[in-house]
């Protein structure tokens, strides 16, 4: 045991990586594996140590391929405590030596850092501030996303949302750059994940800050991206009221002179007014989508034709009252059958208000009261409701 301390102990002082490696992952006579588990965890404490007290063989040997699998061996067999935490440290240059290496590693950067331990406790070793915990899972939710691991960063980021939402109001003060990354990061991996609807409402959030760390030109990006997701998410009323909001943005016109959202604009208008979209208006738009929202969903149809056929099937109902499923899947741009099957489809989840004809092939709509009028009628009985019960106490207390 004496003898390796001290062979690694010369080595990292000659930035000798080929004996610290043969000790480590060798099986030789001067190998580690010839000394029990315990002595085994004190060797790796103590060469983490070493290390991180040696700037300078640091700084080289997290660059060096061999010396990295010799660090996640050492790390791997560790006792429940490291002096002043060294083995968060070497995690830290590991990450940092990964993500600006020139082929970056990210998923094994985040997977190193993922592996850091981190307390409460103010007495530990390990202990760790919110804020930093969480720009600790912000670092690993990117890294994750940066290589298309969609369910580690979303991990990573609901663990750094707790680690936010913890945080006091001082606490959050002076910390705009990190809350800004949480919620880009957030609205990118719900976007990932294809929750539309939420991805839409994060990015238009994001494109009303008032940060100094953001332009005009980043904040009408956030807009653009709201704009794709709420195009791309399903149909219903949560749409409708996100559509809204992006309707009444005063920037919106704006996106028409960025190329990846000349067209948005448009269609978002289109989408509002329950306006039927044409096929030739979405080539563009098609063109502009990341590769993980033209995905294509069970029933054959990609996410945006998906989404704008049930948009086009509410823009039919609200201007016909009646119509032959034949001239529908005309309309639609898709079979007869598909219509009909949609048609069903969007009327049990109440996406559609109508009945159908099978027999006849006709599709039937229920005449829609206006929002302002079903308003103004449920106040109404509310208001009716509650006078009769005053009344009722009245009598009551009177007898």
């Amino acid at each position: 045991m004496e003898n390796l301390t001290r062979k690694i102990q010369s080595a990292i002082q000659t930035n000798d990586f080929a004996t610290i490696t043969s000790v480590f992952t060798g099986f030789g006579p001067d190998s580690w594996q010839n000394v029990g588990q315990g002595e085994q965890r004190s060797l790796a404490s103590d060469f983490i140590c070493q290390a991180v007290a040696n700037p300078n063989f640091l700084e080289q040997a997290v660059k060096h391929p061999e010396m990295e699998q010799t660090f996640l061996q050492a790390l791997g067999h560790l006792p429940a405590t490291v002096p002043n935490a060294s083995d968060n440290t070497l995690r830290q240059a590991l990450f940092d030596a990964k993500v600006n290496a020139d082929d970056a590693d990210y998923s094994g950067a985040a997977r190193i850092l993922g592996g850091m331990r981190m307390d409460d406790d103010t007495n530990s070793v390990y202990y760790t501030s919110k804020v930093a915990k969480a720009e600790i899972y912000v670092k690993i939710a990117e890294c994750f996303l940066a290589e298309d691991e969609i369910a580690e960063s979303d991990s990573a980021v609901n663990k750094a949302g707790s680690a936010v939402e913890s945080l006091s109001t001082e606490e959050k003060e002076g910390q705009s750059a990190l809350l800004l990354r949480y919620k880009s990061t957030t609205a990118r991996v719900l976007d990932a994940n294809r929750k539309f609807l939420q991805a839409a409402s994060r990015y238009h959030e994001l494109s009303q800050s008032s940060s100094d760390l953001l332009d005009a030109e980043e904040l009408l990006h956030f807009l653009g991206r709201a704009t794709t997701c709420a195009i791309l998410a399903p149909s219903g009323g949560q749409r409708q009221r996100v559509l809204g909001h992006l309707y009444r943005d005063e920037r919106l016109s704006e996106l028409d002179r960025l190329s990846d959202f000349c067209t948005h604009a448009k269609i978002v208008r289109k989408m509002y007014r329950h306006q039927i979209l044409q096929a030739s208006e979405l080539k563009q738009l098609e063109e502009s989508l990341d590769p993980h929202q033209k995905a294509i969903m069970g029933d054959g149809l990609s996410i945006l034709e998906r989404g704008v056929v049930e948009h086009n099937m509410v823009a039919v109902s609200k201007t016909y009252r009646s119509i032959y499923i034949t001239t529908l899947a005309k309309i639609l741009n898709v079979d007869e059958r598909r219509a009909e099957k949609l048609a069903a489809s969007m009327i049990l989840e109440g996406f559609l208000h109508g009945s159908m004809d099978q027999v006849n092939g006709l599709l039937e709509f229920d005449a829609e009261e206006p929002t302002e009028v079903a308003w103004d009628r449920s106040l109404l009985s509310f208001c009716s409701e509650l006078n009769r019960v005053i009344d009722a106490i009245k009598v009551r207390t009177t007898t």
